[in-house]
């Protein structure tokens, strides 16, 4: 007890803070989100996400070499479809010589042993930018996850390593674990299920990014919220979690991250399997957007926040930041 026990003592100086910290962040947690686009020559800004890109394919190439000399060896791709090929089905999506397909082959050629995950949903491909086929106003599931599964087996025909079904569709993981499975994917087709993703306001950004937000329709549903999860459930989030392991997940995720450190805590209590949690577009542009203005420290909140998913129990941190926090570990 005090004076006896000064827990100040192990927080004298960087080196003893250093030497008894709990909790350290390093290269092998990152998952990188990459952004593809058709063209040559094309490293386009994303407006709502200050320095960060879309990459053709041919610039897409560097891009990845210089992750890897950071140290950082997972990626998660995600495709910009041009208007003229999206449909209701995902048609697209299925292109065995499609952008996603091709990128995949990109990087592999790139760097072998670079991890490759792929985004599995149709909302890039979709002209109602829903992650499934809307049919009389709904979203119909099985007919979406049949789609979904055909997907995900291209992904892992053109070299990924990891599918990432990012719907919440129900059964999807179980389609897809199947399909795989019977297609001789048993040691390399991988499943990462976005398990507990949350209908949020964060994901503003990234549809502008990729410029798959829903449409303004009659007899289309204007968000996701019939299904993807309710921001006030918590309980739901550990029984989807453990759904989606029971059906195959080999990783699961939460989504979106720093809102919802409760529930990525919850759920590392319950399971056995890496948790992944992904810091989405919106937490990173209200960093730049306050950053720019003066009003907090760019670096020592992207820190922050970046242990806390850590500390939380995030095993794997998919994040906008993960080239800048690795600089800065480097030194």
């Amino acid at each position: 007890m005090y004076p006896l026990r000064r827990n100040r003592r192990l927080r004298t100086n960087e080196a003893i803070r250093s030497l008894v910290r709990e909790t350290v962040i390093t290269p092998n947690d990152f998952l990188v989100p990459l952004f593809v686009v058709e063209g040559k020559g094309i490293k386009d800004e994303i407006a709502s996400m200050p320095n960060y890109f879309r990459y053709s394919l041919d610039l897409l190439e560097g891009e990845i070499k210089e992750l890897w000399s950071l140290g950082l060896k997972s990626v998660l791709l995600f495709v910009k479809v041009p208007d003229h090929l999206k449909d209701n089905k995902g048609t697209e999506a299925l292109n065995p010589n499609g952008l996603m397909q091709r990128a995949i082959k990109t990087i592999k050629n790139v760097c072998p042993d670079m991890l490759v995950m792929t985004d599995v949903a149709l909302d890039p491909y979709s002209s109602f930018g829903h992650d499934g086929i809307v049919q009389n106003g709904m979203i119909v599931n099985d007919e979406s996850t049949a789609v979904l599964s055909q997907m995900a087996l291209t992904h892992a025909q053109a070299g990924a390593d990891f599918v990432a079904p990012s719907d919440m569709n129900d059964g999807r993981t179980l389609q897809i674990r199947q399909l795989l499975e019977n297609e001789g994917f048993k040691n390399t087709g991988g499943i990462m299920s976005y398990s507990a993703k949350y209908a949020s306001a964060f994901y503003g950004p990234f549809r502008d990014a990729l410029d798959s937000a829903p449409v303004d329709l009659v007899d289309v549903p204007k968000d996701k919220k019939t299904y993807q999860m309710d921001c006030g459930n918590r309980i739901e989030a550990i029984r989807e979690t453990l759904m989606d392991i029971d059906e195959g997940s080999d990783i699961v995720m939460v989504k979106p991250g720093l809102s919802y450190l409760d529930i990525l805590r919850d759920i590392k209590n319950e399971v056995d399997v890496p948790v992944a949690v992904y810091q989405v577009s919106g937490e990173y542009a209200m960093i730049k957007a306050a950053a720019e203005k003066g009003w907090l420290n760019h670096d020592q909140v992207m820190m922050e926040t970046t242990m806390a998913f850590k500390r939380a129990g995030a095993d794997i941190i998919a994040s906008y930041f993960a080239k800048d926090v690795v600089k800065i570990l480097n030194g």
